[in-house]
């Protein structure tokens, strides 16, 4: 099979630029603006924030990002390594509630030889698994097939998050926020 129908991800595939607003690192930058929900912020706090990745392996794939910019590990502060940890830890609750997997894979890509698209801003992906979610597409073909739209995925990670102790939530198009 060479072709998987998803019409959804035409307006990704058809833009001009990757992100045209962007001048430097899109981890940087995304957290700046005031666009959560297009940009896909989902939850933030005081130190990182969890953005839905746009190629995900599968529904709900996360990435926890601290707004520090580094790509090592060892540089982040105390404070950033315990809120970078604690929001990992409030989004496998939000996958659980709002996804239901099986279980998850977790992890970060450290350093030019692992494999990462975006190298120099370390994240942590959080990608939720389910029994049987390995089908004979990325098998055989080298291919993945998406079977949630990202806005979809978006607004039941938001309500998941929302539903936390201490979160703060300001409307359906803001991250819900952490203290």
């Amino acid at each position: 099979m060479d072709q998987v129908f998803a019409p959804w991800r035409i307006e990704w595939i058809k833009r001009d630029e990757q992100n045209p607003d962007i001048e430097a690192c899109v981890f940087c930058e995304f957290p700046e603006m005031d666009a959560d929900r297009e940009n896909r912020i989902v939850a933030r706090s005081e130190h990182a924030f969890v953005l839905l990745n746009n190629y995900p392996y599968s529904p709900g794939h996360v990435m926890v990002i601290p707004y520090a910019h580094t790509g090592k590990y060892g540089d982040l502060t105390d404070a950033e390594l315990l809120d970078h940890a604690r929001l990992k830890q409030r989004t496998f609750d939000a996958l659980e509630t709002g996804l239901g997997p099986d279980g998850f894979n977790a992890g970060l890509n450290l350093g030019d030889g692992a494999g990462g698209s975006i190298d120099d801003h370390l994240h942590t992906h959080i990608v939720p698994r389910w029994q049987g979610d390995t089908n004979f597409m990325p098998v055989i073909s080298d291919t993945n097939v998406i079977v949630q739209a990202l806005e979809e995925t978006y607004d039941q990670l938001h309500e998941a998050f929302a539903a936390q102790d201490g979160a703060r939530v300001v409307d359906a198009e803001t991250a819900v926020t952490f203290d």
